[in-house]
């Protein structure tokens, strides 16, 4: 129904570590949208002008606006709540969770065990969402012109290693892969290296 929204940020309210609502006003309009957290870096001072794409879900005592900073973002939120058990706000945690490119890759991957990393997420809605989504996201990310991440990081088993570890130092997710893919591609370190040798590399692209 409303493809998109133009106007200027009036207010951001956090109202939650995982529920932003921004106030955009379009022709001395407010609308109300609530967009995943990750967007609040994107997005430019309070007074400035700010587009935002979106998506109407209509309940029986409401209507909720979700604001994406992409098409294609919100592309993949109603292909994630096509699934079952996995309503908008389990969508927006997985848009949260993961860059739109990293989580595409897990979804075609089937890589459960990261998309499990989603707050609110198990083994179980995990597979389902690598499962119903496989085949379709891997021809609307070839259709939307994304291209695939370079697989570029260790193997499945050393990656694993080196994720427990430096989520135990507080690292996200989503620093994590992109560390992975960066040190894969600029270094000479074989995929089948010892793990430690992955996590000091990786410390040290990320202390930078």
């Amino acid at each position: 129904m409303i493809s998109y929204l133009r106007g200027i940020l009036a207010n951001v309210q956090k109202l939650s570590s995982t529920r932003v609502v921004m106030t955009l006003e379009v022709n001395q309009v407010g609308y109300d949208l609530q967009v995943a957290p990750r967007l609040i870096q994107q997005f430019p001072p309070i007074g400035e002008t700010v587009q935002v794409f979106t998506h109407l879900q209509v309940k029986e005592d409401q209507m909720v606006l979700y604001g994406f900073g992409s098409m294609a973002e919100r592309d993949l939120f109603r292909q994630l709540i096509s699934v079952s058990g996995v309503g908008p706000q389990l969508a927006i945690a997985f848009l949260d969770t993961l860059s739109l490119p990293d989580l595409v890759q897990a979804i075609v991957s089937g890589n459960t065990r990261l998309l499990a990393r989603t707050p609110g997420v198990g083994a179980r809605t995990a597979e389902r969402v690598a499962l119903e989504l496989k085949t379709k996201l891997a021809e609307w990310r070839s259709q939307s012109g994304l291209t695939s991440r370079p697989d570029a990081g260790p193997d499945t088993t050393i990656q694993e290693e080196v994720e427990i570890t430096l989520l135990a130092l507080g690292y996200t997710s989503n620093e994590i892969m992109q560390a992975l893919r960066a040190v894969g591609q600029q270094s000479a370190i074989s995929k089948t290296a010892d793990s430690d040798v992955w996590i000091r590399e990786t410390i040290a692209w990320l202390s930078r």
